[in-house]
């Protein structure tokens, strides 16, 4: 097998590689951050701090807040692990495209 031969195979390699991971973190951004879940507990938490209100439970109040805090920082997290995914991705795919320039 000639050299070319094998950084064509890797450049390749790394093309699909990075495009995965690319794709993959736009799916969990997608899919975390706009995900229905997260969504009905902040709703659910919303309601709950609404009568908390309503009744004068200040511990109600307290908890919800930070259910409220917690799902802020899942969101974070996902968000923050698919954009790693992202720029790995492009990272990847630019590494091909460099092997792929220098075999002309």
């Amino acid at each position: 097998m000639e050299m070319d031969q094998l950084m064509l195979i890797v450049a390749l390699f790394l093309m699909g590689v990075g495009t995965v991971s690319f794709f993959s973190g736009l799916l969990v951004i997608l899919s975390k951050v706009m995900g229905s879940s997260v969504a009905k507990i902040a709703l659910e938490t919303k309601k709950v701090v609404q009568k908390g209100i309503a009744e004068e439970v200040a511990g109600l109040i307290g908890n919800a807040s930070i259910l409220l805090n917690s799902i802020n920082e899942l969101i974070k997290t996902a968000t923050g692990v698919g954009v790693f995914l992202m720029l790995i991705g492009i990272l990847l795919m630019s590494g091909s495209i460099y092997l792929l320039i220098q075999l002309q």
